[in-house]
């Protein structure tokens, strides 16, 4: 991971990718239910909203909304790996510790990137759920059964066929970079969608979105809970 320097904003939404150092391991899908706890126990202790998720075996990206006056991401990140380290230790697992900061079951350093508006937050979910089809394991967001795709489906944000033709590109960072779109809707996150002004990347699109959800109803939707 690239060490940089953060910008944490209070209140602020976020992109995450968190991975494994072994990036052959399967730890955190064969562990999927002491992953659930361990989100469980630190949103219960210091609070945020999940917008979306995906767990792979090896690594996950998902998007937080932290509370007002709140910009302590890494704290939860901290306790998050805490929490799975013990929970696997406990069950038998065995990691080399790699000094007096932690075990190597996870990177030291995540990839963290402040959403802007509207079209990157939609740009990040889109990243978000097609990913397990980048990575070969589905051919089909709705055949992954750790990603809040399904709750998006659930709640009518987006059809169960969604992702079939979509194309997304990561840069090396895990950041994805801008790719063709062709969902059948597109989403508005609701703490950007009253903005009257485009920003220079929707004045740019030569596609502007179509049939995107009112914040008021995807703020309805709006659930956090891990899948």
């Amino acid at each position: 991971m690239v060490d940089y320097r953060r910008a944490p904003i209070p209140g602020g939404t976020y992109f995450f990718t968190v991975a494994l150092a072994d990036r052959k391991s399967t730890q955190l899908t064969t562990s999927i239910d002491e992953l659930r706890t361990a989100f469980r126990t630190v949103r219960h202790q210091r609070p945020f909203t999940i917008e979306a998720i995906v767990i792979l075996p090896d690594h996950l990206h998902a998007i937080f909304t932290l509370p007002q006056g709140d910009a302590d991401f890494a704290l939860r990140w901290r306790r998050i790996k805490t929490l799975f380290t013990r929970a696997m230790i406990a069950g038998g697992a065995s990691f080399l510790p790699r000094d007096r900061t932690g075990h190597t079951l996870w990177q030291r350093r995540f990839w963290e990137h402040t959403i802007r508006d509207a079209r990157d937050f939609a740009r990040h979910v889109d990243y978000i759920h097609y990913n397990p089809c980048k990575h070969g394991y589905v051919s089909a967001p709705r055949d992954w059964p750790h990603s809040s795709f399904h709750r998006f489906v659930s709640q009518g944000i987006l059809p169960s066929e969604w992702g079939h033709a979509v194309t997304t590109e990561p840069d090396e960072r895990g950041e994805p970079s801008d790719h063709q779109e062709r969902s059948t809707k597109s989403l508005v996150h609701p703490a950007t969608a009253s903005r009257t002004s485009p920003t220079r990347a929707e004045q740019d699109s030569s596609k502007p979105a179509t049939n995107a959800p009112s914040a008021s109803k995807l703020k309805s939707k709006r659930s956090a809970i891990l899948p």
